[in-house]
């Protein structure tokens, strides 16, 4: 249970108790709840009125976030660019229609699992930085080993999933990226509602013009005049039951890549518990805005390809180089629309990265809160605008990097399957830690949040990812390549390469240069000027007596 402010430690060492050091030139304060030290929001307190602001002590102006805000920031980072091309992919795998909706329907099934995994994980443990908070909670020994693994993954892959969100052909591309990087990270750097605002004002757009899509191709489907394919063009016939399932039987590892596309279509459903440190009532929100977010992600999805298929044919969107989208608004409005639909697109990604950017900067900031970071005072702190802007530099700086000295071809391909693959072995350790929260032998740690996802949908959770894990070990079907000179395994033992990264990290700063330089760790929540408390940590010198 989530400890009385009053009686929380203020002090507590790394290994070994200590004494309190009031040479420190920040307040000490106590801390409200953290998952390194195993505490947890429980049941009961929900019921006394408790919705998870206390768990984490930040000033109270620095929760922005509503329902609405909180919903968008999931929706936002969820649909970016994948759905105006994806669905042709998908068929293309499938080899049928029927097929093709049924991995559509697959995959929303799979984010409802995640998307309630972590509404559990977030109303326990209701602080910004998301996994983070998880994994320190679940796996505690060795104590901050986990922290420092995924600082890796956080401070790398996370950056490259979006610098590298759009393939670096030409120089005009990248330089139109950077650029986007850049307004994102001055605009949530030092205008934060500014920020929020513009970021809800392009979610509510793309709600509305996918809407718009789905309509119009439901009432193409439904034979209503005005809403028919233009003559020159091909007319579908993709919903006659025949039709529907022709071409189907393409084999397991076809349907097995198709898959995993429509699955990495859905993700970003835990966007919001990167953020709950800035989310009013984040208990209570968490549990309506991430299901009513995933809900809208998973129609949009269902009545889009569904769309897309009333009014372009299977062999247009297979014979085709074009997107299915820009066939979709060139066989019902004519070609000249398909300008619109290059604007669309581009604001779409816009909002993507805005969620993304605005929240993977608050994971960045948690990681200095812990105090692990070099200079984790700075990345701790919100100055000068009330905002992160240290983290969201770093990622700025690290993304940028990434996006000008990436070449196309297998170095591209193999950055971004890495950073997917990353995702993925995060995603496998905190649902099995989450299973193992309801064996017999953590039941001592009574982990009862306010909301409990059933086991059954845990388990599926976690048997998904272990297929995202698994399947890049395989060799691709006949015919394909996933790299033209490296091999099909690289980016699968990359990711695991990586985690070795953050452990390294961790003995030597905790274990190695104290035990050389006599000296052991300690730490004390402090409270800095910006009114962000954070972990400080102290190097006391080992006395004989105690060698």
């Amino acid at each position: 249970m989530l400890q009385p402010l009053s009686s929380a430690l203020e002090r507590t060492p790394l290994l070994s108790q200590g004494h309190n050091d009031p040479s420190s030139h920040e307040n000490t304060v106590p801390v409200g709840g953290s998952a390194l030290d195993g505490v947890a929001l429980h049941r009961s307190e929900e019921r006394q009125g408790h919705h998870g602001e206390t768990y984490d002590n930040v000033p109270k102006d620095k929760r922005q976030l509503g329902l609405f805000s909180a919903s968008f920031l999931i929706f936002n980072r969820v649909i970016g660019t994948g759905i105006y091309a994806t669905p042709s992919n998908i068929l293309r795998s499938s080899g049928s229609v029927g097929i093709a909706l049924i991995m559509w329907l697959v995959g929303a099934l799979i984010a409802a699992c995640g998307t309630a995994v972590y509404i559990e994980l977030g109303t326990g443990l209701p602080r910004s930085g998301g996994e983070k908070n998880y994994l320190e909670y679940i796996y505690r020994k060795p104590k901050f080993m986990i922290t420092c693994a995924f600082t890796a993954y956080t401070l790398i892959m996370e950056n490259l999933l979006h610098s590298l969100a759009i393939e670096p052909t030409w120089f005009t591309t990248r330089l139109t990226a950077f650029c986007c990087l850049s307004f994102i990270c001055l605009l949530h750097g030092s205008l934060l509602k500014w920020g929020i605002r513009l970021q809800n004002t392009l979610g509510i757009l793309k709600l509305v013009v996918l809407a718009l899509i789905s309509v119009s191709g439901l009432l193409c489907l439904a034979g209503v005049n005005g809403m028919q394919v233009r003559d020159g063009y091909e007319k579908p016939d993709n919903f006659r039951w025949n039709k529907l399932w022709e071409g189907s039987g393409k084999g397991a590892n076809a349907f097995v890549s198709g898959l995993y596309n429509v699955i990495w279509s859905f993700i970003g459903y835990s966007n919001a518990n990167y953020a709950l440190s800035e989310v009013r009532d984040p208990v209570r929100t968490i549990k309506r805005a991430a299901p009513l977010a995933m809900f809208s992600v998973s129609a949009v999805y269902l009545f889009i390809n569904v769309a897309y298929f009333a009014v372009v044919s299977k062999t247009d969107i297979l014979e085709s180089r074009r997107i299915v989208a820009a066939l979709y608004f060139r066989n019902l409005f004519g070609p000249t629309t398909e300008k619109a639909l290059s604007a669309f697109v581009a604001l779409s990604t816009l909002g993507n990265l805005l969620a993304g950017q605005f929240s993977q900067g608050r994971v960045i900031q948690e990681l200095g809160r812990e105090g692990i970071l070099p200079y984790s005072s700075i990345f701790a702190s919100n100055k000068p605008f009330n905002a992160p802007l240290a983290g969201l530099f770093t990622q700025y700086l690290v993304s940028c990097t990434f996006l000008f000295a990436v070449p196309p071809g297998d170095a591209y391909l193999f950055l971004i399957s890495l950073s997917s693959y990353s995702l993925s072995l995060v995603n496998t350790a905190v649902s099995l830690g989450l299973l193992l929260l309801y064996t017999r032998s953590y039941r001592v740690w009574d982990w009862n949040p306010p909301f409990h996802a059933p086991k059954a949908i845990v388990l599926l959770f976690f048997l998904s990812n272990v297929f995202l894990v698994l399947v890049p070990f395989f060799p691709p079907i006949p015919g394909s390549r996933t790299y033209e000179k490296l091999p099909y395994w690289s980016h699968p033992v990359g990711g695991f390469a990586v985690s070795l990264i953050g452990v390294a990290y961790w003995y030597v700063w905790s274990v190695w240069l104290p035990k050389s330089k006599g000296y052991r760790l300690e730490r004390e929540w402090v409270l800095q000027s910006d009114g962000v408390s954070r972990y400080a940590f102290h190097k006391v010198p080992i006395t004989t007596a105690e060698q």
